[in-house]
C-alpha cells in the first residue's frame, strides 16, 4: 500500500515521504480499515516536528483521524493506532473505539466530525457548561477546531464572537454564523468584545491558540466566565496569573479530549450520538475547504502547520466521496 512516512523530525513538507509500505497487521482487539478520508489536524504537524505529547517511533505515518471501511463493510470513524497513522491506504484501530460514520455526511465531512467536534462539545458543554443566551468568544474561528466550536456554540443558543486573522478568514467566520467577527490584525479584541457585550465581557472563551490570544481573553472575560484552554497553535504557552483569576472571578479549565477515550469512553459515544443527530438535522456540518489526493498530503499538512488554511483539509487516499 501507499503511505506517507516520517523518518526524521522537521517541517511536514520536508520530512513526509510517500512510500510503498506493508499493510499494518491488527493486534488483539484491533481491526484493519481501508481509509476513505483522512482529516488533517494541527497535531499532525506537531507529530512531524516531534513536538506532540505522543512521540511515535521513527519511521511513522501521521494522520490522527479517518473515515474508512472495515472488511465487513462498516463505514466507521477511527483514530488509527500510531505509528500507523491515517495518511495511508490502510490503518489499524481499536475495535472498541470505532464510531459509526454519520449517514448525513460524506467521507471527508465524516472524518472531520470526530476529534475537532468532540473537543468542541466536551469543551463547551462538559468543561464550560455553556448556556443559551451566553456570549462565546472563539479564537481561530475560521480554522478546523474553531469552526466546529462556532457551529456548536450557535447550536447551543449562544451569541458567538469569532476572532480571525485577515479578511478572507473573516468572511469564512461570518459564513459559519458568527454574530460578530473580529479581525485581530486590524481590530482591538478587548475593546470590541466589551463594546459588543455592553461592558460585561465573554461568558466563555474557547482558546486553541494560546499566547496573545489568551492574554487578551482574560482582559475581556465576564464575571464568572470560563476560559477553555484547548491548545497552543501559536506556539506560546501562557503562564496565567492566578491572582487575576481570583480578583475577576473567572475559571481556567483545560481540555484534553483524548483522556475521555480512556477515562470515560461512554461519554465519547454519547457525544458522538449527539453530534450525529445535529449533523442529521443540518445544524452542524464540517467546513471542508479542500479535498486533496494522496500525493498532496505533505503540502496540505504544511499549510495547516503554517495557519494559512481555513476549515478542514482532507486527504482522500482511496478517492473516497461517499
Amino acid at each position: 500500500m501507499q503511505a506517507w512516512r516520517v523518518h526524521r523530525n522537521g517541517e511536514p513538507s520536508e520530512v513526509m515521504e510517500l512510500e510503498e509500505a506493508d499493510r499494518p497487521t491488527p493486534g488483539d482487539g484491533q481491526v484493519l480499515i481501508e481509509v476513505r478520508a483522512a482529516n488533517i489536524n494541527f497535531p499532525d504537524a506537531l507529530l512531524c516536528r516531534g513536538q506532540y505529547q505522543v512521540r511515535p517511533p521513527l519511521p511513522f505515518t501521521p494522520g490522527v483521524e479517518i473515515c474508512g471501511e472495515t472488511a465487513d463493510g462498516r463505514r466507521v470513524l477511527a483514530t488509527p493506532a500510531l505509528p500507523h497513522g491515517g495518511f495511508a491506504e490502510y490503518v489499524v484501530a481499536d475495535e472498541a473505539a470505532l464510531l459509526p460514520a454519520p449517514e448525513a455526511l460524506d467521507d471527508a465531512q465524516a472524518a472531520a466530525l470526530h476529534i475537532g467536534y468532540q473537543t468542541g462539545w466536551f469543551g463547551l458543554h462538559r468543561r464550560a457548561r455553556l448556556q443559551a443566551g451566553e456570549t462565546l468568544l472563539v479564537h481561530a474561528a475560521a480554522g478546523g477546531v474553531g469552526s466546529a466550536a462556532v457551529q456548536l456554540g450557535k447550536a447551543a443558543g449562544a451569541t458567538v464572537i469569532g476572532v480571525v486573522g485577515g479578511p478572507e478568514k473573516a468572511a469564512v467566520a461570518r459564513g459559519l454564523g458568527c454574530d460578530l467577527v473580529i479581525d485581530r490584525r486590524s481590530e482591538d479584541i478587548v475593546a470590541a468584545v466589551k463594546e459588543a457585550t455592553g461592558g460585561r465581557g465573554a461568558d466563555v472563551v474557547y482558546d486553541p491558540v494560546g499566547g496573545e490570544a489568551y492574554a487578551k481573553s482574560v482582559k475581556c472575560i465576564a464575571f464568572e466566565g470560563r476560559v477553555v484552554v484547548v491548545g497552543f497553535a501559536s506556539g506560546a504557552i501562557p503562564t496565567p496569573g492566578l491572582n487575576h483569576a481570583l480578583v475577576k472571578n473567572y475559571s481556567i479549565v483545560g481540555l484534553h479530549w483524548g483522556l475521555y477515550n480512556t477515562k470515560d469512553p461512554a461519554a465519547v459515544r454519547a457525544c458522538h450520538d449527539e453530534l450525529t443527530a445535529l449533523a442529521a438535522k443540518g445544524v452542524v456540518k464540517p467546513l471542508i475547504s479542500e479535498r486533496v489526493p494522496m500525493a498532496g498530503a505533505a503540502r496540505a499538512v504544511q499549510r495547516v502547520a503554517e495557519g494559512t488554511s481555513t476549515g478542514r483539509i482532507v486527504v482522500l487516499p482511496s478517492g473516497g466521496t461517499r
